[in-house]
């Protein structure tokens, strides 16, 4: 108790400097009384009054450093790691409009442009062969492998190129990526005119560079998006992928009538050039080094984040403990049978039709953009479907399942309907439902990719990847030889149809949505 006549401040209070605000600060001095003089009833007042003042400021800045939050940012330019504090489940979900305008979704479409590029200069040489063959003379057969070296190359990179991506980060593996491949179609014409092998392996250069372009939209979708987001992220940069096919297919002509047939390779190959410069100048790995995003968007980000996204991983991962889980082989074996799928379409479909029902799709505009720009759209609907499976409580696991079940049972389904069309309006409109359902997938095994091992998606893409292309070629290859033996492309649509049930069920019974250990033992 103090004595009414002399009262000393307590010891304990300090002077204080209060942060208010990061422009201003004010000083608090602690309680002087120097007047013993006063009466006890004044003095009493006063002494209460400041105390409580002192107290309610201080409450004040205690209250208000929760809101500041601060990020401490890695100098490894892959792996981030992110210091934050104060209340991390503040953050509300933003608006679709806040959403389509926000930093992140300026990073996934210039991604989706990456993409729509990779797709443009693979597909271009569908287009080009013909004339190439009949100026050079070449056969079916060899005109055939020319196509072909294109893969020779891209089944050696993608695990390579997903180590790569898992340690330096996508933005570097992606710009490199996208200028060696720009650069290898832009020589095309070149090499072409110079040797037969210079043009088998300008192809296959491509190939090889083209190998890091969808580990890299993984490993920046996983920086940038968070859980709940990132079926929408990757749909919208698969959407880039599949409009390549349909702008490849439908400009180079276009481009050849105007400057022969080296017009296509020149002009995508400079704007890959032109995207690489955009690329390295306006967008940032990861959000903590980007100067345009918003403190919202970032503290969003942030408090969305797992500690398992922080982990630095090593140069060489852990390939062994990487295939001794099941969670790994699904992903395998749907990639796998989602190529087959695609690469079967792709290459066979226009010689299904022209055999069974006389029409050449080659020549027809609806099979070079409506069902590629179907498989785009139809994308991008499941991606937000799939989000908001997983914000109403489903499970990410169930989730996961319920999407690749529709991407590989739905084009299975299709594919019998497309057997057993009697007419072509039919058929057509069951193979653009076929390759429209299996867009599914990219929000099934394709987002699968970052969350069973976000430190290790790149590598493990990779891996899936080049399963995939050994499934393409056996397929695209395998058709040929199935129609020679039994006499009907027909059979081997059924046979596929089989596989997709296969891999649903395999998929269905192994997949997981959370989080698989691979850094330690079994």
């Amino acid at each position: 108790m103090y004595s009414p006549a002399a009262v000393n401040p307590p010891s304990r209070f300090p002077p204080a400097t209060i942060r208010q605000n990061p422009r201003q600060t004010r000083t608090i001095q602690p309680l002087q009384i120097l007047s013993e003089s006063s009466s006890n009833s004044t003095l009493h007042t006063s002494i209460t009054s400041k105390r409580i003042q002192f107290q309610h400021e201080a409450c004040r800045v205690r209250n208000s450093s929760r809101l500041v939050q601060i990020p401490r940012v890695s100098s490894d330019d892959s792996q981030p790691i992110v210091s934050v504090s104060g209340d991390e489940d503040e953050a509300s979900e933003p608006s679709f409009l806040e959403f389509i305008t926000s930093e992140r979704v300026k990073v996934v479409a210039m991604v989706a442009l990456a993409l729509a590029l990779c797709n443009a200069d693979r597909v271009v040489m569908s287009v080009a062969i013909v004339p190439l063959s009949q100026s050079r003379g070449w056969s079916q057969a060899f005109a055939g492998v020319v196509q072909s070296s294109f893969l020779w190359g891209y089944l050696v990179s993608p695990i390579a190129g997903g180590t790569l991506v898992d340690y330096y980060g996508g933005k570097v593996v992606m710009a490199c990526g996208v200028a060696l491949w720009s650069m290898a179609t832009f020589l095309t014409p070149w090499a072409a005119e110079s040797s037969l092998w210079a043009l088998l392996g300008m192809r296959a250069l491509l190939g090889i560079a083209e190998g890091v372009a969808l580990p890299c939209m993984n490993n920046m979708i996983a920086r940038w998006f968070p859980q709940t987001e990132r079926s929408r992220a990757v749909a919208l940069a698969m959407a880039g992928f599949q409009l390549g096919s349909a702008i490849g297919l439908t400009l180079s002509p276009i481009l050849m009538s105007k400057g022969g047939v080296g017009g296509p390779f020149i002009i995508f190959g400079l704007s890959g050039f032109l995207w690489v410069l955009v690329w390295v100048s306006a967008t940032s790995s990861t959000p903590e080094r980007s100067p345009q995003i918003t403190k919202y968007e970032l503290e969003y980000i942030q408090s969305k984040r797992t500690k398992s996204q922080t982990k630095t991983v090593k140069i060489i991962p852990p390939f062994k403990r990487l295939l001794s889980k099941l969670p790994t082989w699904s992903l395998i074996v749907a990639n796998s049978m989602h190529s087959w799928g695609f690469f079967v379409i792709l290459s066979w479909m226009p010689i299904y039709f022209k055999t069974i029902y006389h029409v050449d799709l080659r020549q027809a505009a609806w099979f070079s953009a409506v069902p590629w720009s179907m498989m785009a759209l139809v994308g991008y609907f499941a991606g937000v479907f799939s989000d908001k499976l997983i914000q109403s409580g489903v499970t990410v696991t169930l989730t996961r399942k319920i999407m690749q079940s529709i991407g590989f049972m739905g084009p299975g389904i299709a594919l019998i309907g497309l057997i057993m069309a009697k007419n072509p309006v039919v058929a057509s409109a069951w193979l653009t439902l076929a390759v429209g359902l299996k867009s599914f997938s990219h929000c099934g095994f394709l987002v699968n990719l970052q969350e069973i091992a976000p430190q290790y998606s790149g590598v493990l893409h990779g891996m899936s990847n080049t399963a995939g292309t050994l499934a393409a070629i056996l397929g695209t290859v395998g058709a040929g030889f199935f129609e020679e033996l039994v006499g009907s492309f027909q059979g081997f649509l059924l046979l596929t149809s089989l596989l997709y049930f296969s891999a649903a069920m395999f998929w269905n019974i192994f997949s997981t949505g959370e989080r698989v250990n691979f850094d330690e033992g079994n």
